[in-house]
Formats: structure tokens, sequence, C-alpha cells
């Protein structure tokens, strides 16, 4: 992805760097605000963890976890940055660069972006060492693991219904049928910004 350099005119644009794929206008009708409970209070309101109010507000977008629209082909629109989480997430219009198409079901090839079964018999059966990502806990539940930005895991057995596979962690975990996404999650590190003063704000320039 192409890095857009700031021309240092002020003191908070110094040294300002920014993905210039990546947006930061979602669409309205895909998200809403939410109540950020907690902030260091537990079920009763008592203060049990120092120093976690105040921040930004943020409005939850809403991501497609689960991927069960079998054979149904998508187009990433564009790249956007979240708030509430380290990662990037796409807009897909009902077709991992800008113009690229990802499809979920069982007769899919192997390709970064596509969700399909592990174990299937047929000739897009995932082989091992296939770099996985958004992997199911409960199948039909929605991808729980290897969400976060750069995170992967490695098929490395298949056992009759179940599979297992190692993340970076090296844990070897086993799981039973599940649909995970093919390829790692992106970017590889979570956004980062160096701030020289300490007025500048927290959040990246876009």
């Amino acid at each position: 992805m192409a890095i857009h350099l700031y021309k240092t005119s002020t003191p908070s644009t110094r040294n300002g760097a920014v993905d210039s794929q990546v947006k930061s206008n979602p669409r309205n009708n895909l998200i809403y605000g939410q109540h950020h409970c907690g902030k260091g209070r537990n079920s009763r309101g008592i203060i049990t963890a120092g120093h976690r109010g105040g921040g930004h507000k943020r409005l939850y977008r809403k991501i497609d976890f689960r991927r069960n629209e079998k054979d149904i082909y998508g187009r990433i629109v564009t790249i956007e940055y979240d708030p509430n989480r380290n990662a990037y997430i796409c807009l897909i219009q009902d077709g991992a660069i800008i113009g690229d198409t990802i499809v979920s079901g069982t007769e899919v090839p192997i390709k970064m972006g596509n969700a399909l079964p592990l174990k299937k018999s047929t000739s897009t059966d995932m082989p091992l060492g296939t770099a996985i990502h958004n992997i199911e806990i409960t199948l039909g539940k929605g991808g729980q693991l290897a969400r976060a930005a750069g995170a992967v895991a490695k098929l490395i057995a298949k056992e009759g219904k179940s599979s297992y596979f190692v993340v970076e962690s090296r844990i070897i975990s086993q799981v039973h049928e599940f649909q995970p996404r093919a390829g790692r999650r992106g970017p590889d590190v979570p956004p980062m910004q160096d701030w020289d003063r300490k007025s500048q704000s927290p959040f990246p320039l876009l």
C-alpha cells in the first residue's frame, strides 16, 4: 500500500505518515453508537481499575464475522479505519487491494480472503500448512480467533471431524468443523504514529 508522507508545516504534522488507501468516512447505515459501560467499573459501578475513564466517542462498525452466505461474490470497495480494533476493515459490495473479489462457500478456490470449510471431500479441501485467520470456535457463531492486525494461524493436522492449528503464541488448538478465512489478517502491524507533543491528537492522520 502507498504511504503518504506529510510535509512539516506545523508541529502536529512533523514525521506524519498515513496509508493513502485507508479511508475514514464509513457509511451511515453500517455504524451505530454504543454505550461504553465499564470504564474501570464493575457491575455495581464501583471503581476497580484506576485511570480508565474518558476517551473519545466511537461509532461501532457492523462487521460480518460469520460469512455464511455461500457462493456470493463481493467486490472490495474501500479499506477503512476502525477505532474499535487494530486492524483495518473493508467495505464489500455485493464481487486484498481495492477491486479484488472474495467469496464464501464450499466450492471456492483457496485464495486470500475467501471463506471455506477446512474438511470437505472436494478439490477445494484446504491443505495442511495453509495460513488462516478469523477462525470459528463454534460453527455458525462467527470468527473469534486470529482477528487482530497481522494475526495468522497455521493448519497443521486433520483427524476425523477435528482440525488442529497453531497460532503465533505456539499454542496448538483443536476445534471441530468450522469455516476459517484464508490468508493473514492485515495490516501486519497495528497502525502506529509517533507524537512529538502531548497536545497532539492520539488518532491516525486520516
